[in-house]
């Protein structure tokens, strides 16, 4: 049975850290892969990313793979969190071999981070090494397939997209090749997951659900965000983070290849995307447990479609998921709050 989440691929597991209220408004995201580590990459198109180890995934370095990635709030003080990640997977003796005794690792843990600083009212609350290991114990804790919880959680907590609340989102989709495409997406962006014409979600546009609010509902919405924005002011960074993972056995340039054609995903549900002052980022994991047809040579394509497909899925989602926000540190309302479940 599948859950519609990125745990639908076999092995993965997803957990959160999440802290809120006393000031504080953020947490931290991990992706554990299986044992053994999974193959990956990124690919990074916001002009303001804060990232870690990336430069570690190019095809062409030494790294091939990982066994796990921190999405993190924060900002790049929030990538502090990986050390706890870090060292619960020496514990575990995961990591590149760089000794003859198995004790001799170094965990290579990707990372990126959001902005939420003082979001929750306290400018100096944001995660640490004791977030980060939380959030990896939680996923390890977790158990195979198991519900991925969403919104305002983890990496999310403090996610804003554009003038609505924002936060962590996951979908899925099985192919007929029997391949598991999936995502998960921290929706914290500077553009906006909502048509003004018509209140509108852009990713159920393409979707093609086409229920369109009511006026009178969108006008009270249209009215309200305007008001808010008078008061909260235009956050000055935002970032939308991914992870898509397959079960398909991928090379690091194709799991690249993956990493970026899953960007048309977010530039399908938000807009404008890719901004001086969005770090959009992107990674990839493929398990290696399915082959890809070798007689085929555009194999790859319904892989790299679907990964585009599911994290657009994943943004509705999370703005979906997302529950209100009304503090010290501003106002913002969730799509469902202004506009209803419709």
């Amino acid at each position: 049975m599948t859950v519609d989440a990125l745990t639908d691929v076999a092995g993965v597991r997803v957990g959160h850290a999440t802290r809120i209220g006393a000031g504080w408004l953020t947490g931290t995201t991990v992706v554990l892969a299986p044992e053994g580590g999974a193959v990956a990459a990124v690919d990074v198109r916001g002009g303001g990313p804060g990232t870690k180890e990336t430069d570690a995934l190019d095809p062409r370095n030494l790294v091939q793979k990982v066994d796990a990635i921190v999405l993190t709030g924060g900002s790049a003080y929030g990538l502090d969190s990986v050390s706890g990640v870090m060292a619960w997977l020496e514990e575990q003796q995961r990591g590149v071999r760089v000794g003859t005794d198995p004790a001799h690792v170094v965990p290579v843990v990707p990372a990126a981070c959001v902005f939420d600083l003082g979001r929750g009212g306290d400018f100096s609350a944001r995660p640490d090494a004791s977030t980060g290991r939380a959030a990896v114990e939680a996923a390890a804790e977790s158990g195979s397939g198991a519900r991925v919880p969403q919104g305002c959680v983890g990496a999310g907590a403090g996610a804003a997209v554009g003038a609505l609340k924002g936060g962590v989102g996951s979908a899925s989709a099985v192919l007929e090749s029997g391949i598991t495409v999936a995502a998960l997406v921290v929706a914290n962006a500077a553009g906006s997951a909502m048509d003004p014409e018509t209140g509108m979600l852009y990713g159920e546009l393409f979707q093609g659900r086409l229920n369109r609010p009511e006026a009178r509902v969108h006008a009270a919405a249209l009215r309200r965000l305007t008001d808010i924005a008078a008061t909260n002011g235009r956050p000055p960074l935002n970032t939308t983070l991914a992870v898509v993972a397959t079960d398909a056995d991928l090379s690091k340039a194709q799991a690249q290849k993956l990493a970026g054609t899953a960007h048309d995903g977010i530039a399908r549900a938000v807009r404008p995307v890719h901004l001086l002052n969005d770090g959009d980022t992107v990674f990839a994991l493929a398990t290696g447990a399915r082959p890809l047809d070798a007689e085929n040579l555009l194999a790859l394509n319904e892989i790299l479609a679907a990964g585009a497909d599911v994290v657009t899925r994943a943004i509705v989602r999370a703005v979906r998921a997302a529950e209100p926000v009304d503090g010290p540190g501003g106002v913002w309302p969730s799509y469902e709050e202004l506009y209803g479940t419709a």
